[in-house]
């Protein structure tokens, strides 16, 4: 497992096809013998994320679904310049290959240019997609205003591997297309190539399952805990149930925390070392000061007031 304080070009000694992810991270060449850390720090690339995808596509190393430090942002940043990469160079570049390589008066060789296309068809609207509708979303979680109608669950229920059609072209092409000799070496340079994109777009998609989905379920239930937190405001304020907490003692304040807390008054009492009775004077003075008789009211205005987190009270 490669750390932050490895050499950047170690990294790239051992595992070449990491320079396609430097560019998608946008990290520039020319680093010299940085470490991982300083060289991201340059980028401005967040160096947990970064190691998280580098470590998880060389060694499927990462446990993901509880992991709270990866960047949204950075990896955002990553996917989107991925598709970018295969839709805007790889795909025209294989296109081109291919023409160059096969028989353009064989009949089979044609039907394997339009199986390309189709398959480039295919893989541009599932990328589209994403760009067009999830990485939107992603967005407006960021920015806390995340769309009714869409979530991530959505987009994981139906996203599927996207190698199959290239890895049947490169088949189709190994096992049917008649060899004449006609740019030999071409074509063979051209299902490299192919392969090389089969691995690239089956990576892609395990990093878009196991760490891009996971983050922004999380980042999802952030936003709804914020959201959550920002109704009950409005719903007290705006409904002129919240005077200031500095109306309450301390104690009385003691008393409101143990009643969220789900305590009764004996167990109020024994916790504050004061009597029953005293914990019932203090009940009386909060619901009069407060207008607030009921334990779901006081543990609303617990919440809004600070006294106790939302995290820890269930709702």
């Amino acid at each position: 497992m490669y750390e932050a304080d490895d050499k950047m070009i170690s990294l790239i000694r051992d595992n070449y096809d990491l320079l396609q992810a430097l560019g998608s991270f946008g990290i520039s060449l020319g680093f010299g013998d940085k470490t991982v850390k300083e060289t991201c720090e340059d980028n401005h690339v967040d160096t947990y994320t970064f190691l998280a995808v580098v470590n998880f596509s060389i060694n499927g190393y990462g446990e993901f679904e509880t992991d709270d430090k990866i960047s949204v942002p950075t990896l955002l940043q990553y996917l989107e310049a991925s598709h970018a990469y295969f839709l805007d160079f790889q795909l025209p570049y294989i296109r081109r290959e291919l023409s160059e390589s096969l028989n353009e008066n064989d009949s089979l060789a044609r039907l394997i240019l339009r199986f390309y296309d189709e398959y480039a068809r295919e893989i541009r609207l599932h990328m589209k997609y994403e760009q067009k509708t999830l990485f939107p979303y992603v967005e407006s979680l960021l920015a806390g205003n995340p769309t009714n109608d869409y979530n991530v669950e959505t987009f994981s229920k139906h996203h599927g591997a996207t190698d199959k059609k290239l890895r049947e072209l490169k088949l189709l092409i190994i096992k049917y297309l008649p060899q004449d000799g006609l740019h030999n070496n071409q074509l063979t340079a051209t299902l490299h190539d192919i392969y090389e994109n089969e691995v690239w777009l089956r990576q892609h998609a395990l990093v878009e399952d196991h760490i891009f989905v996971p983050a922004i379920r999380r980042l999802e239930q952030i936003v709804k805990q914020n959201d959550v937190t920002k109704n009950i405001t409005d719903m007290v304020f705006k409904g002129g149930i919240g005077p200031n907490p500095d109306a309450l003692s301390d104690r009385e304040k003691d008393v409101i925390i143990s009643l969220v807390q789900g305590m009764s008054n004996k167990e109020i009492a024994d916790h504050l070392c004061i009597s029953t009775n005293t914990v019932i004077t203090h009940r009386r003075n909060i619901a009069r000061k407060l207008q607030i008789h009921s334990p779901a009211g006081l543990t609303i205005y617990a919440i809004v007031n600070g006294l106790v987190d939302i995290s820890a009270v269930k709702i």
